[in-house]
């Protein structure tokens, strides 16, 4: 019996020894890609201080409802409430044939990740902004340029962060970072 199964094992190996051989090399059959450019193209660029342009931090209520939008939603195609002027569901994006396609905008979602006043599924990942203007801003121990910087590239005071990226990547723009930050700082009812 054990004769037998020493028998069958050795054919066994035989059988999947020359099917080995018999394999033919497909490795030239199909377009191989390099990598290491593949790599490269989805790495982010160096984290990069930001200065906060004049004006930036405004009281306006139509600023700080833009941030407040894009605080609270992920897709502009998702949202539930009308975006507010300013702001729109899709946005134009010219593809690689050079035909221009309406894309649904990406915001920011900030609350997956931070709670705020209102904040519903307010996150626990991220630092509680609730009350910051009056524990950070009005105490002096952050400013507005802090909350801008943060908000724009979080990385240049923490390498580590898994915080997104807003500015660096345009993901949003000067306006929108803005918008963001004015809603943080605001007094909220």
């Amino acid at each position: 019996m054990q004769r037998k199964i020493k028998l069958l094992t050795f054919a066994a190996m035989l059988v999947s020894t020359s099917s080995l051989v018999n394999a033919a090399d497909l490795t030239k059959a199909y377009e191989m890609p390099n990598a290491s450019k593949l790599i490269e193209k989805d790495l982010l660029a160096p984290a990069k201080t930001y200065t906060m342009p004049k004006g930036c931090i405004s009281s306006d209520a139509t600023s700080i409802a833009r941030g407040e939008f894009i605080f609270h939603n992920l897709n502009g195609k998702k949202a539930k409430q009308t975006p507010p002027k300013g702001l729109a569901r899709f946005i134009e994006v010219k593809g690689k044939d050079g035909k221009v396609k309406k894309k649904p905008k990406q915001y920011g979602n900030c609350v997956a990740c931070h709670n705020i006043e209102g904040a519903k599924g307010g996150g626990n990942i991220g630092p509680d902004l609730t009350g910051y203007k009056a524990m950070f801003i009005d105490t002096k121990v952050r400013d507005n340029q802090f909350v801008y910087q943060k908000i724009a590239d979080p990385r240049v005071d923490n390498p580590k962060t898994h915080m997104t990226v807003n500015l660096t990547t345009k993901l949003f723009n000067e306006q929108e970072i803005c918008d963001l930050a004015s809603y943080v700082v605001s007094v909220k009812k």
